[in-house]
């Protein structure tokens, strides 16, 4: 099996950002179990990095540690994914709902850029790299808010629901709305049509939660 080859720099911080998009993309499936010494081996490094990086990934929810279990890929109930998709409306729409006002040209020149880069990663079916975009877009629309305690509650809610929002976005080919509305948002952004903007984003975070777990029980359903 051929080595994952990574920077000799903060081993554990390029390990955890390795299994983090691992984990996001689905390579590394939900329940799954990680070996330590199998990742160690994976990496050509010793176990103590990839401990460290297990670590992290559990401070952010997207692995369970367990002592003398090892670890494995967290799985997230269809109540806690639903959970998880009303955290991000509460928190996301009181963002917005700050920021829009505190919006400078510059802070929406930004977002603009973000948006052009993707708008070109749906075009080439660019997944993963449509996740870091997502993010970081909205992260850009949320900004001017300067509210860092919130922002940091959104960041691991967001590290949550990233994985299913890009199989909301794969799977069920929702690029063409997601593209429209994040045009919108930030064109009613930039027209300062605050209630506008925050009604549209509550109803593009229920829609992806209420098609995600139709798909689940969809799934489910289907199982033998």
């Amino acid at each position: 099996m051929a080595k994952r080859a990574i920077e000799r720099q903060s081993l554990p911080d390029v390990i955890a950002s390795d299994l983090r998009e691992r984990i996001l993309s689905g390579d590394l499936i939900e329940g799954e179990t990680i070996r330590q010494e199998a990742l160690a081996e994976d990496y050509d490094v010793s176990r103590m990095p990839v401990r460290e990086a297990l670590k992290q990934l559990d401070a952010e929810g997207l692995v369970r540690l367990a002592t003398n279990r090892g670890a494995t890929v967290t799985e997230h109930s269809p109540e806690e994914i639903a959970e998880i998709f009303d955290l991000r409306g509460l928190l996301e729409v009181d963002l917005f709902r700050r920021a829009i006002p505190a919006m400078t040209a510059a802070q929406l020149g930004l977002c603009q850029d973000i948006l052009e880069q993707m708008e070109a990663s749906y075009d080439a079916n660019d997944v993963a790299q449509w996740g870091a975009l997502n993010q970081r877009f909205h992260a850009a629309l949320y900004a001017p808010a300067r509210r860092s305690l919130t922002n940091e509650l959104l960041h691991r809610v967001s590290l949550q629901s990233d994985r299913y929002i890009r199989m909301h976005l794969s799977v069920m080919e929702q690029r063409g709305l997601a593209r429209k509305e994040h045009r919108e948002l930030l064109r009613l952004a930039q027209a300062g049509q605050t209630d506008a903007a925050c009604t549209l984003l509550a109803e593009h975070i229920q829609r992806a939660k209420n098609q995600l777990l139709g798909l689940m029980a969809a799934r489910i359903g289907g199982a033998p």
